[in-house]
């Protein structure tokens, strides 16, 4: 198996445990640097989260990549998604963020950005990962790379969001709460809605270090919601972490997920005439996304679970739109990567057009009751191979007819197959799903002894 340190979704892990390491980030920063040193000047753009180890690793990468002769531009804490938009602004060789997204502050990680603001080819990936393996030199002193820090990265992330709305279009009269999770965007997103005219409140927008995700942000929406009700808000906005998610909240308090989100963007781009193409979703859609897509004339695609697999279906079918439930919402004809931020801004754009509230323009899609039970497996089996769990399939399929759907998934990072049936029928689709569960169960018992 070839090594992989990082990646399109970034390398993750404890701080203190291979490969996220001091030690780590410092060779990976001088391979990089020896992959993208050219003649003349080069130069990498490093943004971070807010979490404590960011300024351990931040320093690592630098002086790696200066022992390569690169430049190194730091922008400070800045959202996932500015670090995309900023690399190309800045005409940077690449972008690199430290950020473990919406885990805890524990956890680190990096993920790296072309250029032109997209996900690294392959063949620089492999290029780096060989060059892992080499011995660490340094550059002669006079070639030794410098470092500079870009005072004015928010101010001009925060002019790009306002961008991507049309001209004149204003929250003025609008109450939000926005949750930046102690976040990468606790010092951005909140002027963007405000300079657009909308009242404000704060909540989680004091990140220390070890607070980011904790109980907030769009991985936990509890405390959001509350406050959303108790100050009579129209609505509530969960960033995450590194602000590529985005939740929203509507004025009775209830969540509207990612599925949702995606379909208020569609809808509003069909009406107006501007959706080239379609929509793509991933396995895990909700099948109310796709009843909608069907019942509005929009073609629908699911992609493998991964916004890097929803970014190369849009771009392979040259759409616009895509996602997942957890919030991860791609308007490609605006930006190169998820962005929280400008997506929560496409469905005010939405709501204010259409002049409804969040709680009636999210009526475009009717979620699907749906229901997951994990299964824990002892060894990897190839699901697809195995005619005895197909056929368990099968079988629950044809009880949800055109209704519903089934899906059995091993998990990515666990060792998990998860069952997952989405139905009308609450209760009919609790039943299928343990039946389902414990028959497959059975099944894997079988296939591994």
């Amino acid at each position: 198996m070839s090594k992989k340190y990082f990646g399109t979704d970034g390398i993750r892990g404890k701080v203190g445990q291979y490969p996220i390491t001091p030690d780590f980030m410092l060779k990976l920063g001088w391979a990089a640097g020896k992959v993208f040193a050219r003649e003349g000047s080069s130069k990498i753009l490093i943004g971070k989260d807010t979490r404590i180890s960011g300024y351990m690793f931040e320093s690592a990468l630098e002086a790696g990549l200066s022992a390569a002769g690169v430049d190194v531009l730091l922008t400070g804490p800045m959202p996932t998604p500015a670090i995309a938009y900023l690399a190309r602004t800045f005409q940077a060789d690449a972008g690199i963020v430290i950020s473990a997204s919406h885990n805890a502050f524990g956890d680190n990680g990096i993920k790296f950005f072309s250029a032109q603001g997209t996900k690294l080819p392959d063949e620089v990936e492999h290029a780096i990962e060989a060059q892992m393996d080499m011995a660490m030199t340094t550059v002669d002193s006079s070639a030794l790379g410098k470092a500079k820090r870009i005072d004015d990265a928010p101010g001009r992330y925060i002019e790009f969001c306002k961008a991507s709305v049309p001209t004149g279009f204003s929250l003025r009269g609008m109450k939000i709460v926005l949750d930046c999770a102690n976040g990468a965007t606790y010092h951005v997103s909140p002027a963007v809605f405000m300079e657009l005219g909308a009242e404000v409140i704060e909540i989680a927008s004091s990140p220390n270090g070890v607070n980011i995700n904790e109980k907030c942000g769009a991985t936990d929406t509890a405390r959001l919601q509350t406050v959303v009700v108790a100050e009579q808000a129209d609505l509530g906005i969960a960033l995450d972490g590194d602000g590529d998610r985005v939740i929203m909240v509507d004025h009775l308090g209830e969540q509207v997920d990612g599925d949702e989100l995606l379909m208020i963007i569609a809808n509003h781009l069909k009406e107006k005439g501007e959706l080239p193409g379609g929509v793509v979703g991933t396995l895990m859609s909700n099948f109310g996304m796709e009843q909608a897509c069907k019942r509005l004339n929009i073609p629908f695609v699911r992609a493998n679970v991964g916004d890097r697999y929803v970014m190369e279906q849009l771009s392979d079918r040259d759409w616009y739109i895509g996602g997942e439930g957890s919030g991860h919402v791609i308007c490609k004809h605006l930006t190169t990567t998820g962005d929280g931020t400008i997506a929560a801004l496409q469905v005010l754009v939405a709501m204010s057009e259409a002049r409804v509230s969040l709680a009636q323009i999210k009526k475009v899609m009717t979620k699907m009751p749906q229901k997951m039970i994990n299964i824990k497996m002892t060894k990897k089996v190839d699901l697809n191979k195995s005619e005895a769990v197909q056929k368990l399939v099968q079988e629950a399929e044809q009880i949800l007819g055109d209704s519903g759907r089934v899906l059995l998934r091993p998990s990515g990072t666990e060792p998990l197959v998860r069952v997952m049936v989405e139905g009308e029928n609450p209760e009919q689709v609790l039943e299928i799903c343990k039946e389902l569960a414990k028959n497959v169960e059975t099944a894997l018992e079988l296939l591994v002894c």
